[in-house]
């Protein structure tokens, strides 16, 4: 009789929790149809989904048992070790405890469940994802009835905090997204984007800086910078300490940045032949002509960052196409040219997708800029939304100045004819890489004519440029490679100044380059600290002899001054 009490008692705790695993498997599977867009107002068919009947057997005896051994250790269960519960409020209170314990029983059973499917790789990934973004979604931390830390912070401030974050809830409704740092605390020019320059010309889609010389004499190649257009250029030069462009400045070399402008309704029918030939190629041509370098057959060295990273392949590739071999040396950090390991936004590419984008704004139009800073930031949901939502409005707090973040929070938009042909030739067909497969600027593209000396960098935890994908690049080029992988993602990897001593690289010093990264990374060797310095070595050697530094920015009548850097290009809001 005890034991059928007991079974009751435990029934009547873990049901409302067996339901919401139920419910959040329904909830995730709706959502896997939601994820590839719609197209001319129709969902996509949700494919069947169907489990190995011995793995979900597995699945649901381990949950049983690990149900159990909750159920038997009751209120006195340990604090998870899960960031999200590790407050003080956390451990004070057992109930609470207890519940984010059983959460996270639930979502580990979930996600076992997607391995379970049987289906292809992409629906995996697919439903991983949803259930993934359902139980980030979920979580008992999210809810000022559930979370024990923001209870007590409330309790603590006799309501203060509540009326603090309902503040705050107003101010981003207002403003049009999470709040992940203080922005008020920057201004671009003023605290970020400082380094000394001025814009030496511009037309309808960019303006290039020319930096100050730091040093009395600077090398005679100049080095171009082209970041990514779907972000600002200045991730490139937050701060004095961890700006790529300062470094640059400070090795000798005669530093130049694209600044692409945001684009508006005025070029809402803008390529991405546009950005080729008006973008890359006609800031190749500027710097060129500025240095001189035209005049004396000479070269440029140039920087490819993410995007920015394809827009310059594809450029080298047309001019090359058309004879012409304006660098010395190419680097290209976190860059995909193939599209075959594309990581986790594969899950939202599908023909249905890309249709509908076409359909949508391919003949003109905008892609909002909110709109893709909110897909990136779900990409990680607990640490760039959640995180957010819980401080800012469950406990009233303000998150502090972070310039990366400001940067992170200052969207640009696409035109969406060139967003369109960049999903379709990229991410869905992988056709950029495939020899002639594509025509840009009225040329066959085939990047095996870029054969160039290439610098070519990856981030080991890139979630935007998986590894795998930076590193296919060294499968593509003909020239002599260096192929570097650094520590941490995206944007810490890159951004990593010497001076910190942070993070190390990976160099394989015989510089060769089997099929896959896995291959190449049995051969490799750690090395402390930032990759920065092995590059400027490479670097060094392409960039020519020392020639005395220019007195005045630009080059005779054509390009002079405009403005001082960081130029009005990049002030202008989504």
């Amino acid at each position: 009789m005890k034991q059928q009490d007991a079974t009751a008692q435990m029934n009547a705790m873990f049901g409302p929790f067996q339901q919401a695993l139920t419910e959040g498997w329904g909830k995730a599977v709706n959502a896997f149809g939601q994820i590839g867009g719609t197209a001319g107002g129709t969902a996509p068919e949700i494919p069947r989904i169907t489990f190995d009947p011995g793995r979900l057997q597995a699945i649901q005896q381990q949950y049983v048992e690990e149900a159990g051994a909750l159920w038997r250790q009751g209120l006195a269960v340990p604090v998870p070790g899960d960031k999200r519960f590790a407050g003080e409020g956390w451990a004070g209170n057992p109930m609470a405890t207890f519940s984010a314990a059983v959460y996270l029983l639930n979502a580990r059973t979930l996600l076992a469940m997607t391995e379970a499917v049987e289906a292809d790789a992409k629906t995996q990934a697919r439903l991983r994802f949803a259930v993934e973004q359902w139980m980030a979604a979920s979580a008992p931390s999210n809810f000022l009835a559930f979370n024990a830390e923001a209870q007590q912070k409330a309790l603590k401030t006799q309501g203060e905090s509540i009326a603090r974050g309902m503040q705050n809830l107003m101010h981003d409704i207002r403003q049009g997204h999470v709040s992940m740092t203080d922005e008020s605390a920057f201004e671009v020019g003023r605290n970020v984007a400082t380094t000394e320059g001025a814009v030496v010309f511009e037309n309808e889609l960019f303006q290039l800086i020319e930096y100050k010389p730091l040093t009395d004499k600077v090398h005679e190649r100049p080095l171009l910078l082209v970041p990514p257009c779907i972000n600002k250029f200045y991730i490139l030069d937050l701060q004095p300490e961890n700006s790529l462009v300062r470094h640059a400045t400070a090795q000798g070399h005669r530093t130049f940045v694209v600044s692409w402008r945001n684009p508006d309704d005025s070029l809402a029918h803008t390529t991405w032949d546009d950005y080729i030939e008006k973008g890359a190629i006609a800031a190749i041509g500027a710097v060129q002509a500025i240095s001189g370098q035209d005049r004396r057959g000479g070269k440029i060295n140039v920087l490819g960052f993410c995007v920015g990273g394809t827009i310059l392949g594809t450029a080298l590739a047309v001019l090359a196409a058309r004879g012409q071999k304006p660098a010395a040396s190419v680097t290209f950090l976190t860059t995909l040219l193939r599209f075959e390991d594309t990581g986790i936004l594969d899950v939202f590419i599908d023909e249905a997708f890309v249709r509908f984008r076409e359909m949508q704004m391919g003949s003109g139009g905008l892609m909002p800029g909110a709109d893709l800073a909110s897909t990136f930031s779900f990409l990680r949901p607990n640490d760039l939304v959640w995180n957010y939502v819980v401080g800012n409005y469950l406990k009233g707090e303000s998150p502090p100045p972070f310039d990366l973040l400001y940067w992170n929070s200052d969207a640009t938009n696409l035109p969406g004819p060139m967003y369109a042909w960049y999903l379709r030739n990229t991410y869905l067909e992988d056709k950029l890489a495939d020899k002639d497969a594509v025509t840009v600027c009225g040329e066959k593209v085939d990047l095996g004519r870029i054969d160039i000396p290439a610098y070519i960098y990856g981030s080991r935890e890139d979630h935007i440029v998986p590894i795998g994908g930076a590193y296919a690049t060294t499968q593509l080029l003909s020239g002599p490679m260096r192929f570097v992988m650094g520590a941490s993602g995206h944007i810490a990897g890159v951004i990593n100044p010497p001076a910190k001593k942070k993070r190390s690289h990976w160099l394989r010093e015989d510089d060769t380059f089997p099929p896959t990264h896995a291959e190449w990374l049995e051969g490799a060797t750690e090395h402390p600290g930032s990759w920065w310095t092995d590059w400027d070595a490479w670097l060094k050697r392409h960039a020519g002899k020392q020639v005395p530094a220019p007195k005045a920015y630009g080059n005779g009548a054509a390009y002079q001054a405009i403005e001082p850097a960081p130029g009005r290009y990049v002030k202008a809001k989504a």
